[in-house]
């Protein structure tokens, strides 16, 4: 998939979800979180955290 730009973030964040091998997508979607004031994000690791939290917030709601 290439046209990231099109997609909302919650089809960016499903579609990665169902396609983690997809590093382009995974750094697009990183580059948006970085872009939010308030989230702080310099490693992998803190991306990863950021996105479980982010996902597991959206299943309670």
């Amino acid at each position: 998939m290439s046209n990231y730009q099109q997609l909302t973030q919650k089809e960016l964040r499903n579609y990665i979800k169902q396609h983690p091998e997809d590093e382009e997508a995974f750094q697009y979607f990183l580059t948006n979180i970085r872009a939010k004031p308030g989230i702080v994000v310099n490693t992998e690791e803190q991306a990863m955290a950021e996105f479980r939290k982010r996902l597991e917030s959206e299943s309670t709601h």
